[in-house]
């Protein structure tokens, strides 16, 4: 099943039963985007921030191969695998 997903800054998606969420970090720089990946273990949470290149098609985060489609410094689109 694909599932096309948008998130703003800030916002957090779940990844799915037993997975990681990701909140959508913004661009740093022009040609690299960030991701931060939230972890929850019990009553601890961890999170860390990933960094990927604009050009870049096809990431995994926690087993899930995400498929951008559009990457903005304000707003990214992405589809499920």
């Amino acid at each position: 099943m694909v599932k096309s997903v948008s998130l703003v800054v800030g916002e957090v998606f779940h990844l799915g039963h037993g997975k990681d969420s990701i909140v959508y970090a913004g661009m740093p720089s022009e040609g690299v985007f960030s991701a931060v990946q939230i972890k929850a273990v019990g009553k601890r949470g961890y999170s860390w921030n990933l960094f990927f290149p604009k050009r870049q098609r096809d990431i995994d985060i926690d087993g899930v191969t995400i498929r951008l489609e559009s990457v903005t410094p304000e707003v990214i689109t992405f589809c499920l695998r």
